[in-house]
């Protein structure tokens, strides 16, 4: 294998820092009037993302500069240590509740979701094993089988909580890893549909998810309820327009979006900055995604391959998933927009894991 080191990717380093750099601004720009009326300091939420982003710049500075082989060796190891981390976070007393989810550990406003560390434990495990000779993974019982059950064992310990938007962003990275590894797609389509069968009996399952499916379809039909959010939502994006309402000057910020500097910033965002600024963070977020495929393609090693396609396809998931919920594509499901919205852990580890996908591509041929 070549180890030859080289700089890394330009473009791919320029989106992921403008992306960090706009999401500062607005989550200061959507949460300033919520942070004055919450805790008195209009700054209190730009304080922490400067911080947490702070903290993840040098995580990812250090992750960048760590030949992405050295994490190979460790995978195992971080695998077990998230499980850990995610049965100690279902023990009342020991784990936070926030949201109606059990899924933080800390001490009052700080702490870490465990689940964050999964989403990347699961992408280093996957691709360490799926990358060895001994992997079957065109066979389904021998191959295909193994890991889809350390994946469904995740995801359901994480729906424990229950926290059904990081786990299927994990569960989505995960599986296409499994795909880009060589599973065979009749193999993977017989288990989509019983997994399809599966998500429709966890959203029966739960009162509140099953109105959510509904309120997708039609917000109207409970405009103050399960619809609130989309409607509300809808109402920023719209008045928009081409150029925004200008930055800072969103109406639907004022108690209107509910948490508007994490699930639904883009809403504000679209609300400011208008189409223009919209679709220039998306720009941005495909020129991430291409330039990591890229990375991908020429990597010199299957390892370093499947570890981009997972770091890469646990943004894009993300993206999808955020936007289309934003917009009234999707159901809420209580994601936030990478390096975009607010977050603590969340903004930490995906700066760490494009990090990693940076080390990778120093080595890209």
């Amino acid at each position: 294998m070549n180890k030859t080191r080289s700089a890394p990717d330009i473009w791919l380093l320029v989106s992921i820092v403008s992306l960090l750099a706009i999401g500062i601004v607005m989550v200061y720009s959507s949460g300033a009037v919520l942070a004055f009326r919450q805790y008195g300091d209009s700054y209190y939420f730009v304080k922490r993302q400067l911080f947490f982003a702070g903290l993840g710049l040098v995580a990812m500075y250090f992750t960048m500069n760590l030949d992405y082989w050295v994490w190979k060796k460790y995978a195992r190891i971080g695998l077990l240590v998230c499980f850990f981390l995610l049965i100690i976070v279902l023990i009342p007393g020991v784990g936070v509740v926030r949201g109606g989810a059990r899924s933080w550990l800390g001490i009052s406003s700080f702490g870490i979701q465990p689940s964050e560390f999964m989403k990347l434990g699961m992408i280093l495990f996957l691709s360490k094993w799926l990358s060895s000779e001994s992997s079957q993974i065109h066979l389904f019982t021998k191959g295909l089988l193994p890991p889809l059950g350390i994946i469904g064992l995740a995801f359901g310990m994480i729906m424990l909580q229950p926290d059904l938007g990081t786990g299927t962003v994990m569960l989505g990275a995960s599986l296409l890893i499994v795909f880009t590894a060589g599973a065979r797609l009749s193999h993977l389509s017989m288990l989509a549909l019983t997994g399809a069968a599966g998500f429709a009996g966890l959203i029966l399952a739960a009162p509140y998810r099953l109105k959510r499916i509904t309120a997708f379809l039609d917000p109207w039909s409970d405009p103050l309820g399960a619809g609130y959010q989309i409607i509300q939502s809808l109402y920023a994006i719209g008045p928009g327009g081409l150029a925004g309402l200008g930055l800072g000057m969103s109406r639907q910020k004022y108690s209107y979006v509910p948490e508007p500097q994490t699930d639904f910033i883009f809403s504000i965002l679209a609300e400011e900055l208008g189409f223009i600024g919209g679709l220039i963070v998306i720009m941005l977020f495909l020129m991430l995604v291409w330039r990591g495929m890229r990375v991908a393609m020429t990597v010199p090693d299957k390892f370093g391959s499947l570890l981009a396609v997972g770091i890469v396809g646990m943004v894009a998931v993300q993206v999808v998933i955020n936007i289309g919920v934003v917009i009234g594509l999707m159901p809420v499901t209580g994601i936030t927009l990478p390096l975009i919205s607010y977050g603590g852990s969340s903004l930490t580890l995906m700066l760490t894991a494009l990090g990693i996908l940076l080390n990778l591509s120093r080595y890209a041929r």
